[in-house]
Parts: structure tokens; C-alpha cells; sequence
């Protein structure tokens, strides 16, 4: 019998596509008609390229939350539900189901759990005699201190991750962005409150920070020695493993009002409705989804979803503790729009907030932009 070739797409990172590639011949063993070939993505093209169309050549394609709503509108993956309660349900840190859940159904099963987070270079805080900032009062003071013995906060707000900053500080502050169209995007002063916060910080951050994500941001705190603290960054438990040049160790949000209103992201397995091999991708869903390959992910730089994993000492211990000390800003995440046509508003949105903080677009300017940006979204 010819065996069922499966294609799956994930993002290029070893976070992202290492666990995949470790546990393939595990999955294979136990279903031998199976195969499975993975492929990976730059993160702008994980980021920004239509569900639809990959699942017009892959069978299993990991995502982004917001892409819910294009899924439900072209019907192009299938509803994971019946493989979620096999699972035992909502066993997810945080609000990593909830994400995938629209308009009745859940369209992915959470395999990777993430938010933006605070993550600092131990010995740098010990050489400034610091302890991680626990709110932006701190680390606005965290950034004084620093710049006096020639140290700098550091920050990734290239694009896409300007608004996500923004977004976060939003609802940390108790308001919110919306998440539907038709409402306006962001209370005015809430939002002028939040600028105020992302400049105050940049004023303590090397300039090339505005061309920094996420994956970026990390790397530099590993490679540099002069970047002691970032407070809001998607978090790559990896780089906190020991074979980094410099660990990184991760912490709550450091928020005006402390750890809540972080944007939720980690990824999720979409199963497409398009190629025809339904009873093949639902096995590999339930493998993905269990326990015991969730703590596999872990031990192959893998940044699992589930409590299970996420409440293992030993996997705990092997990031740094990055699992319990980020915690609450999982459990207090805000989950971002998913209406057909957001994605758009995502990539302009961040392109508008990326350019006031370069200097190029006034604040009341920017924010009028924004809302104009935000309602054509939805009509698209």
C-alpha cells in the first residue's frame, strides 16, 4: 500500500521547527502509512501570508490567532473540536484555545504558547545591582541607572511588532483595543498615554530598535553586552537554554499596572479542509496534542501550549524558569481581532505606529490613521 504523503509548514526558528522535525519518525513509527515532509517560513511570511492559500499546498500549516476569521469566511481548515476534547479539553496555559475559538468552532490546536513578556540579561542586572522591573515606573528608573555605566533597555518594534507593543500597553491600562470594526479602534487618551510609555522607553534603547523583532530582539541580548532588559517581546523560552552564549531569563510583563493585558500569541496546527487527507492530518493533530509529545517540543527547543508541559519542573528548570515566572502574564492575556480583513490593519497599523516613533508622523496624525485604517479593514 502506498504510503499518504503529508506537507506541513511551520516558521524558521529551532523554537518553531525543531520539535516537528524530532518527533516526525515518532509519528511515523506509530502510524507507518504516514509521512511527513515539513517546511518553514521566514516569521514575516508567518506572520502575513494567507491561511488559505497555504492550505491550498499543505496539509498541516502552523498559525497565528488572527487568521480565524479569513479561515471561517473560505472554510479552509478544518474545526479541531472533536480532537481538542479528546485531549481532555482546555488543558492550555492561558487563553491559548480560546484564541482558535470563532464563531462556534476551534480552526487550530494550540501546540505553542506565547506572549510578550519581559526578558533580561542576568548577569548585566546583577552588574547594575538591579532586580528585573516589576512595573514601567521601574524600569523607566532600570533605564536612568543604565545609562549611567554605559547600558541601555533594549525592544523590538519593527513593523508589526510597534502595534503589538501598543496594543498590550492598551490593555494593560484597562482599555482595551477593539476588536470589532464598526467601534473605534482605541480610547484617545488611553492611546496617548501608551506613546508616551513606547517613547519613554525608546529614549533608553539603541536606535536600531525600530528594526528589531522578535527573533532579532533576542539575539542581540544574547550577542551584545550592553542590553539589560527588554519589557515586552514575544517570548523564545530557547534562548534562555544553556547552550545560548549569554541565557536570557524571562519575567512577568512590567506594565504600568503590572503583568496583565499582554497580547497573546504562540501558534496553533490548522488541518486544511482542501487536500483531501482528513483522516491522516487529524492523527497527526491528536499526536501533537498530547501530553506526552507536548514535553517531547519542550526537549527539542520546543515552547509547548499545554499545562502539562508548562507545569514540568524539569522542563521549567531547562528554560530558566521561563514557564513559571511568565505565568501570570499568560493566565491575564488580551487575544487580539480576528474579523476577516484584520491581517490587514495588522501590517498597516504597524507600519503607521513604526513610523511616529521614527519621527516621520505626528501623534494626532498617527492616531487618525490608525482608526481610518481600522474601519477600512472591516469592509474589505
Amino acid at each position: 500500500m502506498a504510503r499518504i504523503k503529508l506537507r506541513g509548514m511551520t516558521w524558521g526558528h529551532r523554537r518553531a521547527i525543531d520539535p516537528l522535525l524530532a518527533t516526525k519518525a515518532l509519528f511515523e513509527q506509530q502510524h507507518p502509512e504516514i509521512e511527513i515532509e515539513w517546511a518553514s517560513r521566514p516569521l514575516s511570511g508567518f506572520e502575513f501570508t494567507p491561511v488559505p492559500d497555504l492550505a491550498k499546498e499543505y496539509d498541516l500549516i502552523v498559525l497565528d490567532h488572527p487568521f480565524c476569521g479569513e479561515i471561517v469566511a473560505t472554510g479552509c481548515l478544518l474545526p479541531v473540536d472533536d480532537i481538542i476534547a479528546a485531549a481532555g479539553g482546555d488543558r492550555y496555559v492561558g487563553p491559548s484555545l480560546a484564541s482558535y475559538t470563532y464563531a462556534g468552532a476551534c480552526w487550530s490546536v494550540p501546540i505553542d504558547a506565547a506572549a510578550q513578556v519581559a526578558v533580561s540579561r542576568p548577569d548585566l542586572l546583577q552588574a547594575l545591582d538591579a532586580m528585573p522591573p516589576i512595573d514601567w515606573r521601574e524600569l523607566i528608573a532600570l533605564g536612568e541607572k543604565a545609562s549611567r555605566k554605559g547600558l541601555q533597555l533594549a525592544t523590538g518594534l519593527k513593523g508589526v511588532h510597534s502595534l503589538m507593543t501598543f496594543f498590550t500597553l492598551c490593555a494593560n491600562l484597562g482599555q482595551p483595543c477593539s476588536t470589532d470594526p464598526e467601534r473605534p479602534l482605541v480610547d484617545r487618551d488611553t492611546a496617548r498615554q501608551v506613546l508616551d510609555h513606547i517613547r519613554a522607553l525608546l529614549a533608553y534603547c539603541p536606535k536600531e530598535a525600530l528594526d528589531w523583532n522578535s527573533i532579532a530582539l533576542h539575539d542581540v541580548m544574547v550577542a551584545r553586552d550592553d542590553l539589560v532588559t527588554c519589557p515586552a517581546v514575544y517570548c523564545y523560552a530557547t534562548y534562555a537554554e544553556s547552550d545560548q552564549r549569554k541565557p536570557l531569563r524571562f519575567h512577568d510583563l512590567p506594565g504600568p499596572n503590572g503583568p496583565g493585558g499582554s497580547t497573546i500569541g504562540g501558534t496553533g496546527l490548522g488541518l486544511s479542509a482542501y487536500r483531501g487527507s482528513d483522516e491522516a492530518t487529524q492523527a497527526y493533530a491528536r499526536f501533537a496534542a498530547s501530553p506526552e509529545v507536548q514535553r517531547l517540543f519542550a526537549a527539542h527547543h520546543g515552547q509547548p501550549a499545554r499545562l502539562e508541559a508548562w507545569t514540568d519542573p524539569a522542563i521549567d528548570t531547562r528554560f530558566g524558569r521561563c514557564y513559571a515566572e511568565t505565568r501570570k502574564t499568560m493566565d491575564g492575556c488580551w487575544i487580539r481581532p480576528r474579523f476577516p480583513g484584520y491581517l490587514r490593519f495588522q501590517a498597516e497599523g504597524g507600519d503607521l505606529i513604526e513610523q511616529h516613533l521614527r519621527g516621520q508622523m505626528d501623534e494626532a496624525t498617527l492616531l487618525d490613521r490608525l482608526q481610518r485604517a481600522f474601519e477600512a479593514s472591516g469592509k474589505r
